[in-house]
């Protein structure tokens, strides 16, 4: 957490963060107790939120003021697709479950919901809108994985998610966001900054809230 920008965003949301770590989604993954039908629903619904999350990376890339964010964004745009899509299909494989049913599945209401939102923070709002609204998804899965890897899983498949986010290849990914964010931080208006500060509490609140979907398997009421 190096940087004073990035220090004061994580501030901003202590509270949320405490909160995900208790959920009852990733103490399952820990102590194993998880069912698997949750983990795989969980599994299938991330699956669909990296497509429009590649979207909204790629989307940051087009803003980007210079040939390196472009460059950084688009490749991990790419990333989120290849490298992660390649996971969660070895995942669906170990859990039984049809790559083709999964890809004609439809996305739950929260799922739809975060995705909606950081499209539009980011297509209404500027490159620094951008990275607020998609910076908590890199940032708190690093985190989340780190914290995991302390606690290790009885359950193998459950230790693979976990080695993912947990490991220092995504960690390099999300140290170099990090630090494009905190270069940022001194040039902001206030209005701006205000306004990456709220991007990052929303969308750190919908990380907490799609574990929880796939943890009650949401679906929609009506």
């Amino acid at each position: 957490m190096n940087g004073r920008f990035t220090s004061e965003l994580w501030q901003g949301i202590g509270d949320i963060y405490r909160g995900i770590l208790v959920h009852p989604f990733l103490t399952g993954l820990t102590d194993g107790s998880l069912p698997h039908g949750t983990f795989a629903f969980y599994v299938v619904q991330d699956a669909l939120y990296l497509r429009q999350y590649a979207q909204a990376l790629a989307a940051v890339a087009s803003r980007a003021p210079d040939a390196a964010g472009t460059e950084m964004f688009a490749r991990h745009a790419a990333d989120a697709v290849a490298v992660e899509q390649a996971l969660h299909e070895s995942l669906l494989a170990d859990l039984g479950i049809d790559p083709a049913a999964a890809s004609a599945a439809k996305p739950a209401p929260t799922n739809l919901a975060y995705t909606s939102y950081l499209l539009a923070a980011i297509y209404g709002g500027s490159y620094a809108d951008g990275i607020g609204a998609v910076l908590p998804c890199y940032w708190i899965y690093w985190e989340v994985g780190k914290e995991l890897l302390r606690r290790g899983s009885p359950d193998p498949r459950y230790q693979r998610w976990i080695d993912t986010y947990g490991g220092e290849e995504f960690g390099a990914a999300v140290r170099a966001v990090l630090a494009v964010t905190d270069e940022l931080g001194p040039v902001l208006a206030p209005r701006e900054r205000e306004r990456v500060h709220q991007h990052f509490r929303v969308t750190s609140r919908y990380e907490w809230m799609f574990w929880d979907m796939g943890y009650r398997k949401q679906t929609w009421p009506i």
